[in-house]
């Protein structure tokens, strides 16, 4: 089944990511990790407003008591409503960087690094607490990317890129761990990589294909069943915002694409939109 697609956004990021629905300001925050960037926009009023940010910024999420928790190059940051910054937990490491991150029910950022040269191995998958605390998760990491959890918060799903596979995790009700890691789907030769990923209120797990100008949604049986056809080779993400949660907005990137493939992709590096693709659900703010 094939969804249509429009432009939500017109804009030329670099690398695009991390779309997330911020409620209580009815806005969409997305980051242009490479242009150290993030992004709020209004699809109520179509305007958009950005702020700069001092390193690389993987994931910029809301925070509980209003500003926003970003996964900077040296590890995690919270800027206040003001645009006050201060460093929640800081582990520079000398060619790595903070890329996608989430938050859980218990309000705690799920934060993945992965290396400029995305050598394999060179990233991380960490917990970090409200109060800064971080507990690793996985050392063995190549480019971590889209984390989400099913309605009932007993699975987690996962993707580091390279494996071309989105994983599933058992979670742990009482502690929030994750354990027996096993693969939910797998993308066939010729469909890109798996990147950004959200769930649905129905446990169906859509993915946004880097190389592979789609996003696909698999059931909660690893079964697929729904694509969009995206018009931008390298969508990188994807979430469900609007005032019901029924529209689906995909985050695209321009990196590493010729003056060729920028001409024949014109939307490359914008944010779109497919109106009523679904039942989202709400985004848990960061607890810090």
């Amino acid at each position: 089944m094939s969804m249509a697609i429009e432009l939500a956004f017109e804009a030329d990021a670099v690398l695009g990511e991390g779309p997330t629905w911020d409620p209580v300001a009815a806005r969409l925050i997305w980051v242009d990790i490479l242009a150290a960037r993030v992004h709020w926009y209004d699809p109520g009023s179509g305007g958009e407003s950005l702020m700069a940010t001092e390193q690389h910024v993987g994931a910029a999420k809301p925070r509980a008591g209003g500003g926003i928790v970003v996964n900077l190059r040296d590890g995690v940051g919270l800027y206040d409503a003001d645009g006050t910054f201060r460093w929640l937990h800081r582990e520079p490491v000398p060619g790595r960087r903070g890329n996608d991150a989430a938050v859980d029910a218990a309000g705690t950022l799920w934060a993945g690094t992965m290396r400029y040269d995305e050598a394999p191995g060179g990233g991380t998958l960490r917990r970090v607490l409200p109060d800064g605390t971080a507990v690793p998760v996985l050392d063995d990491v190549s480019v971590s990317n889209g984390t989400d959890w099913s309605p009932d918060g007993t699975q987690m799903y996962y993707v580091d890129s390279p494996t071309r596979r989105v994983d599933v995790f058992d979670v742990d009700p009482a502690t929030g761990d994750v354990r027996k890691r096993r693969a939910f789907a797998t993308l066939e030769d010729g469909a890109g990589f798996p990147d950004g990923l959200t769930v649905d209120a129905d446990g169906c797990v859509w993915v946004a294909l880097w190389d592979g100008s789609a996003v696909r949604r698999y059931t909660p049986k690893g079964k697929l069943d729904r694509v969009v056809e995206v018009p931008a080779g390298r969508p990188t993400a994807c979430a469900f915002g609007g005032p019901q949660l029924t529209d689906l907005y995909i985050t695209t990137a321009t990196t590493g694409l010729d003056e060729r493939a920028l001409a024949a992709q014109p939307l490359a590096g914008s944010v779109l939109v497919v109106p009523d693709a679904g039942q989202g659900m709400p985004d848990v703010p960061f607890g810090g």
